[in-house]
């Protein structure tokens, strides 16, 4: 039998930690998320654009016998799929905050400054143009950043910026997250009722007992995961919490140690050598029950090394990044943009609020509150980060879309056309912050090339 060498150091150069993981994830998941965007509106101001419209409100019933829920497919998309997505932002969300770049306050002091300031300036300049009547609901709107969207562009330019800008871009996007998800919970919830939220809190205590009680089987955290969005649904706050809820209840630590892990792979590697493979197993591998079975035993020790939330986040994230963002910008980026009369729509006050909040009010925020942090010695630039990089971050946070337009819908639920003049401003100031972040730090890091050829 031939003998396979497997040198060591090209295999772990395979090895990609969960972070590097998540950005490569994120960053095609940018690119998709653009061209679907883009594909989308070529649709939608086609020939075909009403009925490509009419295709998502098409009623979709989903019940057992007399017991069935009928919604639209737009609904379904934003009240369902999207409860994977905020299931996803709140696992990422519990890993950063455990391990990650928000474990340590005074490494996440920067990154979460800079998201409370791009939160509060955009929303402070949204009111100054809507400070009140049906169209001030929007404030936050232009309070939040599409991850997926500002790292895409971010890392176009990867080769020419620090690695560090990239990491605190992504951990201001979190933190920009959960502003986004506590704004949901409390300001955008119509009303509540009562039993169904007491449903709700009875399903959160059995996932927590779940949790303590050692239960890593995904199995029970699924069910019981269905029964919470259910009951979210039905209790009037929005559905798409019971996903960050549910991804807190889950266990984030593995049953076995890595003790533990190491000690199996000795029994299982012991019984291998104590055994004789034939030539007949080797040329027949079906037939191979002793190799099986110790692949089977591998498989099951890799298993319980690891936590059900890295599972859960590793097997979630493409579905969730390639399917579930597509299908959203799908649904709701429909815009027919030769029936748009811009002169008139662009001066709204919805429109304008949110463009100057994202584009402007997401610069000022990210870069001052950034500043002042680093000013008042709560924070430090990361290692060969400087403000030029900060700057051109600060622009790309401008990039509101999937997380804007879902505020959006809940902001002008009863006010279609109130929420066209979002979008549009949603769609413009996306592509506007694109730009400038992508010029900005393009140029920056040329300026820094001849710079160092000079000196040297």
């Amino acid at each position: 039998m031939a003998n396979h060498q497997y040198p060591l150091e090209p295999l772990l150069g395979k090895i990609i930690g969960p972070f590097e993981r998540f950005l490569r994830q994120t960053t095609a998941g940018g690119i998709v998320l653009m061209g679907m965007t883009l594909l989308t509106l070529i649709v939608a101001s086609s020939p075909l654009g009403d009925t490509y419209r009419h295709l998502w409100e098409t009623p979709f019933r989903i019940g057992i016998g007399l017991q069935n829920m009928e919604m639209s497919l737009h609904v379904w998309v934003n009240e369902g799929l999207m409860a994977l997505f905020f299931l996803l932002v709140g696992l990422e969300l519990k890993r950063q905050i455990m391990v990650g770049e928000l474990a340590s306050l005074r490494i996440a002091a920067l990154p979460v400054a800079g998201a409370i300031g791009g939160m509060l300036v955009p929303a402070v300049i949204y009111f100054l143009f809507n400070p009140s009547g049906p169209t001030a609901s929007g404030w936050g709107i232009p309070m939040a950043t599409d991850i997926a969207f500002a790292i895409g562009i971010l890392v176009l330019l990867a080769w020419r910026i620090p690695k560090n800008l990239i990491i605190f871009l992504t951990a201001l996007a979190i933190a920009d997250d959960l502003g986004a998800v506590l704004i949901i919970a409390i300001f955008y919830t119509q009303s509540i009722d009562m039993a169904f939220l007491g449903g709700a809190a009875g399903l959160l205590g059995i996932l927590l007992l779940c949790n303590q009680g050692g239960i890593r089987h995904p199995l029970p955290y699924a069910i019981l995961g269905i029964l919470l969005w259910l009951a979210f649904l039905k209790s009037g706050i929005h559905a798409t919490l019971s996903g960050v809820l549910l991804a807190f209840t889950i266990p984030a630590r593995p049953s076995d140690t890595p003790h533990q892990f190491d000690k199996h792979l000795d029994e299982i590697k012991n019984a291998f050598r104590g055994e004789t493979i034939t030539s007949e197993e080797v040329d027949a591998p079906l037939d191979a029950s002793l190799t099986y079975a110790i692949a089977e035993n591998i498989e099951k020790a890799s298993i319980a090394v690891q936590s059900p939330q890295q599972r859960m986040e590793h097997h979630l994230s493409p579905w969730v990044t390639f399917g579930v963002i597509p299908l959203f910008a799908m649904a709701n980026t429909g815009l027919d943009l030769f029936a748009i009369p811009f002169r008139d729509v662009i001066v709204q006050p919805v429109t304008l609020g949110i463009m100057l909040g994202l584009v402007l009010g997401k610069f000022l925020g990210i870069s001052g509150f950034a500043w002042l942090a680093v000013r008042l010695n709560l924070a430090r630039l990361p290692g060969g980060v400087q403000w030029r990089h900060i700057l051109g971050a600060a622009w790309l946070g401008g990039i509101g879309f999937t997380m804007s337009l879902f505020i959006a819908q809940l902001a002008f639920t009863s006010s279609p056309a109130l929420f066209e003049e979002a979008r549009l401003g949603i769609i413009l100031a996306s592509v506007i912050a694109a730009i400038m972040g992508l010029i900005w730090l393009y140029i920056s890091a040329r300026k820094s090339a001849v710079n160092e050829t000079l000196l040297h």
